[in-house]
């Protein structure tokens, strides 16, 4: 990961991007410098790059860069290194990270989505999910609003569209009932028997793909940043430092070959849902789905997310904000002595509904 630095016209001290404006502002003495608009810029740094050229490395000198990385030894995030630097911190685990780095061509992100959510929005959202989980302690709320502050990150993605045209084979089962005569306690009784009757299926269908989402990263699990879903890439502003400067950007881990591997993971169960509707019926059975993959291209992006870190009762806790809505998510706290007396409290219900019931 890099971090992103721009000076001060006024003093020389490093900007900061604003969340939700689109200015830079100097902490130390309040100086404002506007990030220019560049709608020429827009419709080439948004545009979609084919996707085999990609596969190929048949990218031209301005979708690639070349940087001085290595991989974080406890996490394995990727830490990029500037200028004469030659040691660092894991931004994610702290960890002190050294070079003997390699020199390695990577393909440059072509749009950020700013931070819209301030540092201090962030905490809010974080502080009231731990209020509405059940079990949460409370302590751990309290350490999360008086801890450390959140760590703002962009978050290396790629997307991927296509278009897509299946066949399929398979077959549709339709309920039908008869009803069953039985002896209990020696009446005799009916009953609905519920039945399947199949029959064969085929056909096709077809869906076109746009902007399918797949984390580029290794350093957070895949299910935090998936939950913190959906993103309004509308939004989108062609890649410029100004958007990073006081943030952290991470370097991508998840080559482009397996990053399409995952988005096709993910068209594929949209196309098999597809065919399911289209089979009709109560069930269906899906035997066979061959689709043709036609006008695939990619993007890579940075998406905002606030990140912390909390140690509570010996134990580590991350959690992860969408700097864009601020949904939040990450791993669920319990505390024991509040299951205890929630158990107790039930038995103490039970124990008394029980009496009454004896008193009638």
């Amino acid at each position: 990961m890099a971090r992103q630095t721009w000076p001060c016209a006024e003093c020389g001290a490093d900007l900061r991007f604003v969340p939700g404006a689109t200015e830079l502002k100097c902490a130390h003495c309040g100086h404002v410098q506007p990030i220019p608009d560049q709608p020429a810029r827009r419709s080439r740094a948004l545009g979609e790059i084919d996707l085999a050229r990609g596969l190929a490395d048949d990218l031209t000198p301005a979708q690639t860069v070349t940087v001085q990385s290595t991989a974080c030894p406890n996490c394995g995030a990727l830490v990029e290194f500037k200028g004469a630097e030659h040691a660092t911190e894991c931004p994610f685990c702290a960890t002190p990270v050294v070079t003997e780095t390699d020199e390695t061509r990577k393909i440059k992100p072509q749009a950020v989505l700013p931070f819209v959510l301030s540092e201090g929005q962030a905490r809010q959202a974080m502080t009231d999910w731990l209020g509405r989980l059940w079990f949460a302690p409370n302590g751990l709320q309290e350490y999360a609003r008086k801890g450390r502050a959140l760590a703002g990150l962009y978050v290396p993605y790629w997307t991927f569209d296509a278009a897509t045209r299946s066949r399929y084979s398979g077959a549709r089962g339709d309920y039908y009932y008869t009803t069953e005569t039985y002896t209990e306690n020696g009446q005799t009784r009916t009953r609905q028997v519920r039945h399947t009757r199949w029959r064969a299926a085929s056909g096709r269908v077809a869906r076109d793909f746009d902007d399918v989402l797949v984390l580029a990263s290794q350093s957070l699990p895949r299910s935090y940043t998936d939950a913190l879903a959906p993103w309004d890439l509308s939004a989108l502003q062609p890649y410029t430092p100004d958007y990073l400067a006081g943030f952290t950007a991470e370097g991508y881990t998840v080559p482009l070959a397996d990053g399409h591997a995952i988005g096709r993971e993910v068209m594929e169960g949209v196309i098999r849902q597809d065919v399911r509707v289209d089979i009709g019926g109560d069930e269906q059975r899906i035997d066979d789905v061959d689709t043709d993959w036609s006008d695939e291209t990619f993007k890579h992006i940075l998406l905002p997310v606030w990140m912390a870190a909390y140690k509570y009762g010996g134990k580590s806790y991350r959690f992860v904000v969408n700097g864009q809505t601020g949904k939040v998510q990450g791993e669920r706290p319990y505390s024991k002595w509040k299951i205890f007396f929630a158990v107790l409290l039930a038995l103490a219900i039970a124990g008394a509904a029980f009496a009454v019931l004896q008193n009638r």
